[in-house]
Order: structure tokens, then sequence, then C-alpha cells
């Protein structure tokens, strides 16, 4: 903890601030459904939208990172993000919630390249992965309690709950104003290469593809795995507890996950946690209980425990210093992509196919398993060839 800074640990606060109160994408499935009272098949294409406005804001978010700077497209999106909660928990006309959704999508992904390239920035190289599973135990840490408190403010009222989403967007934008500087050091040679070199850069676009995948696993847990407890007869408040055990998982053992798997090769544990993920999703198909419900979630949440630190160090590696703003918004254009493509083929898939879509969600897995063992090689070179021509290059030391 001692390598990493004082603007690292201001970022990870801010993260940590904003997913404290990330109730609405845990509540969006079942708002749309029961409160605006929208078909499953109309759910799930209005969260697509939500996602395909993520794919653009992943894009934008590159490039603002790399252009305008870090710290300017954090506080964008952080105050945006609290406008636009606000404008999906009033509108109600189908148009108008679908329009709102989609730019929460891109306010939401807007920051993320952003946060990730500071990060990169001022947290040198042997730190990363426990800089990453830092953040990601924060990520976690938000969302165990959002999930918790979830149930009984949807209960009480949905206007309750997006606003109080809006108030934590709010105050980590104050947090990234008063305490985190710019840490963009400026390369005018790069030009508009930035997303041109990311976008031909076949062994990252081999891993950005398989990370897709994994993208489209998790987000079931926040689109289709509600929709299924509830065709089982459980409540919002029982899914609120499946979510907060999953996030109670990461917060009680994330920590230990980079000594559990130093000594192991990142594309090995990344194989092993996709194959773990597509298990417990695919044994959603076997249960209808709250127990059982609660047995898959621990399944498919240790997989995940396992695919995140190595994938953000692994996509560190990857991006030049130049443009780690644009390889990173790249590379979180496969969550964008997967939060559009996931629920609006899930919707129909859940709904027309029943369990057997849990069954594709385990071929998903076993796919993505072995893809990961076949490119690894090859993404370890790169890895290598970039270290060794940027090894010249300082990184910038902010405190």
């Amino acid at each position: 903890m001692r390598a990493l800074s004082g603007t690292y640990w201001a970022i990870w606060t801010g993260i940590l601030i904003n997913r404290l109160g990330g109730f609405a994408i845990i509540f969006l499935a079942i708002y749309l459904k029961d409160v605006r009272e929208l078909s499953t098949s109309a759910t799930g294409l209005i969260i697509g939208l939500h996602g395909a406005g993520g794919a653009v804001g992943v894009l934008a978010g590159g490039v603002l990172a790399d252009r305008w700077g870090r710290r300017k497209t954090m506080l964008l999106a952080y105050v945006s993000n609290a406008a636009l909660l606000m404008a999906v928990a009033v509108s109600e006309h189908i148009v108008l919630i679908g329009v709102s959704a989609a730019l929460l999508g891109v306010s939401v992904m807007l920051g993320g390249p952003a946060g990730v390239a500071a990060i990169t920035d001022v947290v040198p190289e042997p730190a990363r992965l426990r800089a990453f599973n830092f953040m990601y135990w924060a990520f976690f840490a938000g969302a165990a309690i959002a999930a918790l408190l979830v149930g009984v403010l949807a209960d009480v009222s949905h206007l309750l709950l997006f606003s109080l989403d809006a108030a934590s967007a709010l105050a980590a934008a104050v947090l990234i104003y008063f305490r985190v500087p710019e840490t963009l050091v400026k390369h005018p040679a790069t030009g508009n290469r930035g997303l041109k070199l990311a976008l031909t850069d076949r062994p990252y676009l081999g891993f950005v593809g398989l990370t897709f995948v994994l993208a489209v696993l998790l987000t079931q847990s926040t689109t289709m795995l509600p929709l299924a407890m509830k065709a089982d007869g459980l409540s919002t408040g029982q899914y609120g507890l499946v979510m907060a055990l999953s996030a109670a998982m990461v917060v009680l053992g994330q920590l230990f996950v980079p000594r559990l798997i130093s000594r192991s090769a990142k594309g090995r544990v990344l194989a092993l946690a996709l194959l773990v993920i597509g298990v417990g999703f695919g044994a959603t198909a076997l249960t209808g209980s709250l127990a059982g419900y609660a047995v898959t979630v621990a399944v498919w949440t240790a997989g995940q425990m396992l695919a995140a630190p190595p994938n953000a160090a692994i996509i560190a590696e990857l991006a030049p210093g130049r443009l780690r703003g644009q390889y990173q918004g790249v590379f979180n254009l496969s969550f964008a992509l997967a939060a559009f493509a996931a629920p609006a083929a899930g919707g129909l898939s859940l709904e027309y196919l029943g369990d057997w879509h849990w069954a594709i969600c385990l071929v998903l897995g076993l796919g993505a398993a072995l893809g990961h063992l076949r490119t690894a090689p090859g993404r370890d070179r790169r890895a290598a060839e970039l270290r060794a021509a940027e090894q010249p290059e300082r990184e910038p030391a902010l405190v």
C-alpha cells in the first residue's frame, strides 16, 4: 500500500463513493418491468440501449482522456451521470426512458478509461497488479452496501433510490476536483492515430474479444438473473441478498487474490476464471430456490474474483504509454457492447429458450477459457516488446 500515491487513493476513494450509491444499475431491470410496466423484451431492449450508449462513452472517454485530460474527463463523467440518473427516474414515456438510458450509458462509461489511465500514470509497473486489485475491491465494497440497501430503498421510493445514486456521483466529482491533479503527459506527436492503432493491434484485439465474452457472462448478474429469480417467485429483496453475497465475497476475499495467483501465468488464471464463471451461470438452470441461487452466485463470483486483477494488468501491459486512454477506451468497449448485446439477446433467449439460456452461458465460458490458453503466449511477447521499447521513458510520479 505504501507504493501507492495519494493521487491513486483519491481516485480509489471516488470509485468507492460512487459505487456506494450504485443502486440504479442493480435495480434497473426490475424498475423498468415493475414500475414502468414494460415487457421482458422491452426491458432487455432499453437496458441494451444503455449499453449502446456506453459503447459511445468508452470511445469518447478514451479520446478525451488522452487529448483533453484524465481529470477533466472524470469530472465530466461524474457530473453528467448525476443529471442523467434523475432524467431516467422522472421519464415516463418509453421513448424518453430509452433516450435517457442511452445517454446515461454514455456518462457511466465516459470516465472509466480516464480513471484507469490515471492510475497507470501514477502507479509504477511492479505495483499495478495490487493497485488494480484494490480498485476492484473498492468497486465491490460499494456494491455490497448498495445491494443490501437496494431492496429496502426500492420499496420506499424509486425516486429516492435514483436521487441517492446521483448524490454519490456528485460527491465523487467534488473529491476528484479538489484532490486529483492532471496526470496526462502531453505527446503532440501522437496525433489522431490512437484509436486506429488500438483497432489494428491483433494481440490486443484478441484479448478484447475474450474480455467481451467475460463481460457478456457477468452482465447476466444484473440483467437476466433478477428476471429469472422473479420468474421463480423470489422477491427484489432476495435478489439483493444474493448480490450482496457476491459483493461480500469480493470484499472479504479479494485482497488475498494477488498472493494466490502471483506465481501463476496470467493467461492460465484467466482460463480458470472463465471456466468457473461459465459453470456458475450454467448451473442457474438447475435451481429455483434462494439457496440454490446463492450457491450459483458464489461459484461465478469466485471466477470473477480471479479474473479481475490479471485482466486489468494485461491491458496496462498491452497499451502504449502515450495511448493509454484510447486503448483503455477500446478495452472498455467490450463491456459496453456486452451491456447492449447481453440484455437485448438475453431477454429474447430467456423468454423463448428458458433454461437453455444458461446452457449457452456455460458454452461461452468454456470457449473463452480455451481462447485464453491459446492466445496467452502471443500477448506475453507483445507486452515484452512494449516494455523494451518504452523503457527509456519515465512515468510521472504524483503524490
